[in-house]
């Protein structure tokens, strides 16, 4: 059973090999997180650089980029880090090679918004599996399936050709890749809709070109939703195990929202969420997960949990070298919320980015 057979928890200090022949100096990535702090048309703006490169030097072992789009219709948000055309190449080569530069491994996190892309912005209607009402979003046509798949392909290999370790697969929270794996919203009657295995064909054949285009040592991960966003447990497992039996994927990463909850689903609330996914046949696959991750206990509960490395979000937006204050102190919890746009600009994050978390309810302190 893989991991699961493993006798003591690893600690967080510890490196982690990828079958790539990547290595991880500790066990902790930064979350590819949201901040709407780049150019309109997709280049890296200095904001997001330096956001980005002060994790990198916080002793994060992974640094994610956020959410990086592979079509210009997939924008999901202002503001956001594009990796869609050679036009904001000279961007992510800059990116990559100071992220190697604190010797943390780079990863761009390729995404399309699919029925989320707001039509204000991409100036259009959405795209989706099938036709949404709710959102505008119409159909995608076989020829545009296709061609989305080739372009996460080839999102991929501009990813490589920057210097990126390797890209993970935005396969979770309700995108495009996650609408085609959701009965919901995929309502399709071609060989991308219908079976389970049918709308995991999309995720699958883009992980299987990414592994023929890039190669084997280029580092490949993916991020999976396990409920909520039409995700049925099972199925999500399903499709975690098909991409290990594949040799699709290096890393799983699994979006729990709450690493500590029991499922939604009561047929599964024998054990936690996590404990579901610690018990997959992982083989050489890592496992990591995200989601109400704070304090220096709670990583080690996960570690213990069979995981093989944390995936920190909120907490990282608190402390830009939220691993070095983790490794120092085990009883380290981070600074309490609200805090103030001041305190969220001494930790490198823009005007810009303070004013979307400002959009997070009880993140930051409102002014009398």
């Amino acid at each position: 059973m893989s991991n699961v057979e493993q006798s003591m928890p690893v600690s967080l200090d510890q490196p982690l090999l990828f079958k790539t022949g990547h290595q991880m100096k500790n066990r902790f990535m930064l979350a590819p997180l949201t901040n709407s702090q780049s150019h309109a048309d997709g280049r890296l703006s200095d904001e997001e650089f330096h956001w980005l490169t002060l994790r990198a030097k916080g002793q994060f072992g992974l640094t994610m980029t956020c959410a990086a789009h592979v079509q210009a219709i997939g924008q999901g948000f202002p503001g956001q880090l594009g990796i869609f055309s050679d036009d904001q190449l000279d961007g992510h080569i800059r990116l990559a090679a100071a992220i190697k530069a604190e010797d943390s491994l780079a990863v761009a996190q390729l995404h399309h918004a699919g029925m989320r892309s707001p039509e204000a912005l991409i100036g259009e209607s959405p795209v989706c599996p099938s036709q949404n009402a709710e959102t505008g979003a119409r159909a995608m046509s076989l020829a545009e399936v296709q061609q989305l798949r080739d372009d996460f392909v080839a999102a991929a290999v501009r990813a490589q050709r920057a210097g990126y370790d390797g890209v993970e697969i935005h396969g979770a929270h309700g995108y495009v890749v996650c609408q085609f794996l959701s009965a919901e919203t995929n309502q399709r009657t071609d060989e991308y809709g219908g079976s389970l295995a049918n709308r995991q064909r999309l995720l699958l054949e883009i992980a299987s070109g990414v592994r023929a285009q890039c190669g084997p040592r280029f580092l490949l991960g993916v991020r999976i939703s396990p409920e909520r966003f039409g995700m049925q447990l099972d199925e999500a497992l399903s499709t975690c195990q098909q991409l290990i039996d594949q040799d699709l994927a290096d890393f799983l990463d699994i979006s729990l929202w709450d690493s500590f909850k029991l499922p939604a689903e009561e047929a599964h609330q024998h054990q936690s969420l996590l404990a579901h996914f610690a018990q997959l046949n992982l083989g050489d696959v890592k496992l990591t997960v995200a989601g109400k991750i704070r304090t220096a206990q709670e990583c080690a509960d996960v570690m213990a949990a069979n995981v093989d490395f944390v995936t920190i979000g909120r907490a990282a937006i608190l402390h830009h070298d939220y691993p070095t204050l983790v490794l120092e102190n085990p009883e380290f919890e981070p600074i309490s919320t609200p805090v103030s746009r001041d305190y969220l600009q001494s930790e490198g994050l823009s005007p810009v980015f303070v004013e979307y978390m400002n959009s997070w309810k009880g993140f930051v302190a409102q002014d009398e």
